[in-house]
């Protein structure tokens, strides 16, 4: 199993953004500034950098569901879309924001168009798992290493005995 999938997601996709904004292929487009991710949505994102968050989870998303493509990634970040007094329904997100950011990845030589048995889509190419297996590698550098306990200190320690409480009776 890949250290990808025991890493935190959050971290993981804002480390992988940051890495992405080094590719030239990867840039927002202009019209990026003013759209929406999806119909369910009222406002477009607030931060500045999301088209890079977004092709980073993409990105993620392509490696963990094998060959992919548009259609399945737009259901995956699309969402209950409210419509006042009638029941909310799902709505797919934009497939003009995925299809751009797979074909950039594409550009950038880290996904590629494969078929795998009957399915075919988008997979990770090799120096797409490189950068994901880098990514991973600055979080383990981040965190301190763990101490080992001895197993004679453990055997050494005295145990503990179990306290006796006394039961009082109350009378009434």
């Amino acid at each position: 199993m890949s250290k990808i999938y025991s890493t935190e997601v959050n971290e993981f996709i804002e480390n992988l953004a940051v890495e992405l904004k080094s590719f030239k292929e990867i840039s927002a487009p202009e019209w990026a500034k003013f759209c929406k991710t999806g119909v369910h949505k009222e406002l477009p994102p607030v931060r500045d950098d999301w088209w890079y968050i977004r092709v980073a989870a993409i990105l993620r998303s392509v490696f963990r569901l094998g060959p992919v493509g548009t259609n399945k990634l737009r259901v995956k970040y699309g969402g209950r879309k409210n419509r006042g007094v009638k029941p909310e329904h799902h709505f797919d997100g934009s497939g003009s924001i995925i299809r751009k950011s797979l074909q950039q990845l594409e550009a950038a030589g880290l996904v590629k168009k494969e078929e795998k048995g009957k399915h075919k889509g988008r997979m990770v190419s090799a120096e797409g798992k490189k950068l994901l297996n880098k990514i991973v590698g600055f979080k383990a550098v981040k965190e301190a290493p763990v101490k080992e306990v001895k197993k004679e200190a453990v055997k050494e320690a005295p145990k503990a005995e179990p306290v006796k409480e006394e039961v009082k009776e109350v009378k009434e």
